[in-house]
C-alpha cells in the first residue's frame, strides 16, 4: 500500500515540516472557530531586530502547547502574534552596524536613521516570522500586530493624554539614569549592577573626613550632612558655615543635618553632589538645595573642574586625588573597596547619574490598584513565589522615566517651551504658545520608552475599545513570558490594563526561566555558547525540540539545553514512526468494538489509557506540560510499544483497541510534537478514505474517558 510505503521510510523532518505547516496555514484552523468559550494568549512581541533565540524557541513551544491543547478542548481559541519595534535594544543593534560600516547616527539626520531602521527592521520581521512559523507556531497570522502598527500608536497616545488629564503625568527635571556612549535615559529598571573592587578616597573636608569613590563629581561640594542624632557632631548645627580649603582653593561649606545619612558607614559625614547621585538630590530636594552639573552628558568635567575641564572623568580621577594630597587633603586610601556600578544594560558603560527635564509617569496610584488586585488572588502566578517578588516591587515603586532621546521609537506627542521648562501633551499638533510664559513651542524630539507602548499590548493589541476582537477576547487568559521581564513588562501591563480598562489583562501569568547552555552557564556572544534553536531543529526536526524543550522544566526553573538530550528525543519521534507503520499494518480501519464486548486485557489496556487521558487532562489544565509530555512519551514508548505491541503480535483481533490506544497517542502528544504526530495521522487518515486535508489532527477533540 502507497500509505505503507511512505512509512517504511525513516521519518524526515525536514520533508515533512514544511508541507505540513503549509497544510495547517492554508486550513484556516489557526483562526478562533467555533462557539465555544474563548481562550487568549498573546505573544509576546518578537523584537524585530535580529533572529530567534533558544529563549524565544522555548516561548513557541510553550504557548503552542497551551494553543493546540485549548483549541482541542474545543474553546474559541486565539493566538495573536506580535513584533516589537523594540526601541532602544533595536537602535544599538542598528548602531553596531553602522560602526561597521564607518558610520554614526550622530552625523545623520533623524529622519533618515528613522527610515533605514525601519527598513532593517522590515527585513528582519520577514526572517523572524518564517522562522516563528519554523517553530510549529499554530498562531493566528491574520491578527498579526506590529508595535508602530498605527492603531496600537493611537491607543499609546490616548493613554499618555489620560495619563495627563488625570495628573499622573508630569515633564520634571529630575536626576535619571543616563549612558554617556548612547546618548540617552534609562528607568530604573535598564540599569545592570556590575559588582567591582576600587579605590575608596577618605579626604579631609575642614574639620572632617568624608569618604567616595569619585573625586571627580566633587568640586561642587558646599554642603557637608550628618545624622541629626549622630552625638559626635551634635555641636555643628543645621546652617553653620565652615570655612575650608579644597580642590580648586578655598570655599565656604554650609551644614546639613538628614537622616538619609548612615551613620555607621565612613565617619557619619558626607558631602553631597546633587546633579550625580540620587541620594544626594533626594537631600538637596528636601533641603531646597542649588544643584550644579559638574560632568557633561559626554561623561567630560565642564567648566567648574577648573583645570581639569574637558577631561574624561576616568582620566582625570587619578590627577584630581593627586592634586587633593598635594594639598594635605587625602586622609587615607582603600584599594579593595568592593561596591556595586550601574551600567548600562547593552553597552556596560557606566551609567552617569544626570538631573534632566524628562516625561514621568506617577506609579504609586496604579501600583495601589494592582497590589489590590494580585492580593485577592485575581492574577495568578506560576510559579507562585513570582506574586511576593511582583508585590515587594509594586510596594517600593518609584515614578517612571517614559522619555528616551532616541529616534527609533513612537515619537512622544508633546511640545516644549525653553524658556520656563513647561512641556504640553498635544496629540493634534496644534499647541504653538506655552500657557505659563506665553513663550513659543518646539516639537519634543524624544520617543517614548518602548516599555510604555508594550506595556499597552493586551488591549492595544486587540483593538480597545471598540473592537469585536476586544470585546471577545478581553481580558486575555495566559500571559506567557520570562520571569527576568516582571518588572519590565508583566507588572507594567497589569498596572496600565487596569488604569485604561479598568481590567486586569490577563489572568494566569506563567514564567518560564533562562534557558542556559549544556553546563548551565547564561548564554552570550563573548562565551560563544549561543545555541540557535534553528540549527537544532534543522539536525533532530522541531518535535524533538520542542519535547526537548518541556520534559524536565518547572515553570520558573533555568534551563540547561543539551544537544543530546535534543538528540534523545529524534529517537523518540522515529519510535512513534515505527510504531504507526506496525498498527497500519497490522490493524483494520473501523470503530472500537462495545467496552462490554472486549477480552479482560484488552479492558485493562483501555481503562490504563483512561487514567492517563484523566491525570494529563487535569494536569494540562494545571499547566505542568513538563509532566504531561513526560507521562505521554512513556506511555507510547513502553506501554504501547513494549508492552501493549509485543503482547498483539500474531493475534488479529487486537488490531482495532491498538488502533484506538495509538490514534487517542497521538492526540494527547500532539501540541507538544505537532508535525511528526500531524503526518502519521494524515496517513491513518488515507486509510479512512480521507483526502490529505480533510482530516486535520489539530482540530480534532481532545481525547475523554469511555469513549468505547
Amino acid at each position: 500500500m502507497e500509505i505503507e510505503g511512505k512509512l517504511t521510510k525513516p521519518y524526515n523532518p525536514k520533508e515533512t515540516e514544511e508541507r505540513i505547516y503549509k497544510l495547517w496555514e492554508e486550513s484556516g484552523h489557526f483562526a478562533p472557530e467555533g462557539n465555544g468559550k474563548p481562550f487568549t494568549i498573546l505573544m509576546p512581541p518578537t523584537n524585530a531586530n535580529g533572529s530567534l533565540h533558544a529563549g524565544h524557541g522555548l516561548v513557541m513551544t510553550i504557548e503552542d502547547i497551551m494553543t493546540r491543547y485549548k483549541r482541542m478542548r474545543g474553546f474559541k481559541t486565539l493566538w495573536l502574534p506580535g513584533l516589537d519595534h523594540a526601541g532602544f535594544e533595536t537602535q544599538v543593534v542598528y548602531e553596531k552596524k553602522l560602526e561597521k560600516e564607518g558610520r554614526s547616527r550622530f552625523e545623520m539626520e533623524p529622519a533618515q536613521l528613522y527610515k533605514e531602521i525601519l527598513d532593517f527592521t522590515l527585513t528582519n520581521s520577514k526572517n523572524i516570522k518564517a522562522q516563528i512559523r519554523s517553530m510549529g507556531a499554530s498562531c493566528d497570522w491574520s491578527h498579526e500586530r506590529f508595535t508602530l502598527d498605527p492603531n496600537i500608536v493611537k491607543t499609546v497616545y490616548q493613554t499618555f493624554k489620560k495619563l495627563s488629564d488625570d495628573g499622573l503625568l508630569y515633564r520634571g527635571k529630575r536626576i535619571v539614569s543616563w549612558c554617556p556612549k548612547h546618548q540617552t535615559s534609562f528607568s530604573d529598571l535598564e540599569i545592570a549592577d556590575d559588582e567591582r573592587i576600587e579605590k575608596f578616597y577618605y579626604l579631609k573636608y575642614g574639620p572632617f573626613v568624608i569618604g567616595t569613590s569619585r573625586p571627580e563629581t566633587k568640586f561642587g561640594d558646599k554642603y557637608v550632612v550628618m545624622h541629626p542624632s549622630d552625638k559626635r557632631y551634635e555641636a555643628y548645627k543645621e546652617g553653620q558655615t565652615l570655612e575650608l580649603e579644597w580642590i580648586n582653593g578655598p570655599l565656604t561649606a554650609t551644614i546639613l543635618k538628614d537622616e538619609a545619612v548612615d551613620m555607621e558607614f565612613g565617619t557619619g559625614v558626607m558631602t553631597i553632589t546633587p546633579w550625580h547621585d540620587t541620594a544626594d538630590f533626594e537631600i538637596a530636594k528636601r533641603h531646597d538645595l542649588p544643584m550644579e552639573q559638574v560632568i557633561d552628558l559626554r561623561g567630560k568635567l565642564l567648566p567648574i573642574a577648573g583645570d581639569f575641564a574637558g577631561m574624561k572623568i576616568t582620566e582625570a580621577r587619578e590627577k584630581i586625588v593627586e592634586k587633593l594630597a598635594s594639598k594635605g587633603l587625602v586622609d587615607k586610601v582603600d584599594d579593595k573597596y568592593k561596591h556595586t556600578v550601574h551600567t548600562c544594560y547593552k553597552c556596560g558603560t557606566t551609567i552617569e547619574p544626570q538631573v534632566l527635564p524628562q516625561w514621568f509617569v506617577k506609579m504609586k496610584p496604579l501600583a495601589e490598584k494592582a497590589l489590590e488586585k494580585i492580593e485577592s488572588g485575581e492574577v495568578k502566578y506560576l510559579p507562585e513565589h513570582y506574586k511576593k517578588i511582583t508585590t515587594h516591587w509594586l510596594t517600593n515603586i518609584n515614578d517612571w522615566n517614559i522619555s528616551r532621546q532616541i529616534v527609533w521609537g513612537i515619537p512622544i506627542p508633546a511640545k516644549l517651551c525653553d524658556g520656563c521648562g513647561e512641556g504640553y501633551v498635544d496629540l493634534d499638533d496644534s499647541l504653538t504658545e506655552c500657557k505659563a510664559c506665553h513663550g513659543g513651542l518646539r516639537k519634543d524630539t524624544d520617543t517614548f520608552d518602548t516599555w510604555f507602548s508594550s506595556g499597552q499590548w493586551p488591549f492595544a493589541a486587540l483593538g480597545y475599545p471598540d473592537d469585536a476582537d476586544f470585546k471577545t477576547f478581553f481580558p486575555t487568559d495566559v500571559l506567557e513570558t520570562a520571569g527576568e521581564i516582571i518588572f519590565f513588562w508583566v507588572s507594567r501591563m497589569i498596572m496600565l490594563g487596569l488604569y485604561v480598562t479598568g481590567k486586569v489583562p490577563f489572568k494566569t501569568v506563567y514564567l518560564h526561566g533562562l534557558v542556559l547552555d549544556a553546563k548551565g552557564q547564561k548564554m552570550s556572544k563573548s562565551k560563544g555558547n549561543v545555541i540557535n534553536p534553528l540549527d537544532l531543529t534543522d539536525k533532530y526536526g522541531t518535535d524533538a525540540f520542542r519535547i526537548g524543550m518541556v520534559i524536565g522544566n518547572t515553570p520558573g526553573t533555568s534551563l540547561a539545553l543539551s544537544e543530546d538530550k535534543i538528540r534523545a528525543y529524534k529517537n523518540f519521534a522515529n519510535k512513534i514512526w515505527n510504531v504507526a507503520r506496525y498498527v497500519l499494518s497490522n490493524s483494520e480501519v473501523g470503530p472500537l468494538t462495545k467496552r462490554t464486548d472486549l477480552g479482560e486485557k484488552e479492558k485493562l489496556w483501555l481503562d490504563e489509557f483512561d487514567e492517563l487521558v484523566t491525570e494529563v487532562t487535569k494536569e494540562m489544565d494545571e499547566y505542568k506540560f513538563y509532566i504531561v509530555a513526560e507521562k505521554v512519551y512513556h506511555y507510547i514508548w513502553h506501554t504501547l510499544a513494549d508492552k501493549i505491541i509485543e503482547e498483539s503480535k500474531g493475534k488479529p483481533e487486537y488490531g482495532p483497541i491498538l488502533r484506538y490506544l495509538f490514534e487517542n497517542s497521538l492526540m494527547l502528544l500532539h501540541p507538544f510534537m505537532p508535525f511528526v504526530t500531524e503526518e502519521i495521522w494524515q496517513c491513518l487518515a488515507e486509510t479512512r478514505g480521507e483526502g490529505v486535508g480533510n482530516d486535520i489532527l489539530m482540530i480534532q477533540p481532545w481525547p475523554t474517558n469511555s469513549q468505547v
